[in-house]
């Protein structure tokens, strides 16, 4: 049965910190729903109310697209060794650009990878 907490425990934000890949989930007023596999060392947990993730180049980037639109976000971890678990976390995001006020400050929560950082989603 599902539950509904209102923060990630200490429990949840080690076992979301040991996934190798998440799935972002986005979707505008009307259209498509987008879900987007993640990964790369690219989330943070900033606090138990809080996350930040890097968007890579890679494929589009519908995601971004749908968050000028709708700031609806969801983001879903599986536990794919150990103990069965899907996390899925709600919310409201807003979109970080290189270049913004926020992004010096979010951006060095992060290792540089070789693909180029277009944006930061901070749900």
């Amino acid at each position: 049965m599902a539950k509904q907490l209102p923060a990630l425990s200490d429990h949840l934000r080690k076992f979301i910190e040991q996934q190798h890949i998440f799935f972002v989930g986005t979707a505008a007023p009307e259209g498509r729903v987008n879900v987007s596999p993640k990964g790369m060392d690219s989330l943070r947990v900033l606090t138990p109310n809080q996350l930040a993730w890097l968007n890579v180049t890679g494929s589009g980037n519908e995601t971004a697209a749908h968050l000028l639109r709708s700031s609806r976000m969801t983001l879903m971890f599986c536990s794919f060794d150990g103990p069965p678990l899907i996390l899925r976390l709600y919310g409201r995001a807003r979109m970080v650009e290189p270049g913004s006020e926020a992004w010096p400050a979010l951006v060095f929560l992060f290792p540089r990878c070789p693909a180029h950082a277009r944006s930061m989603s901070w749900i």
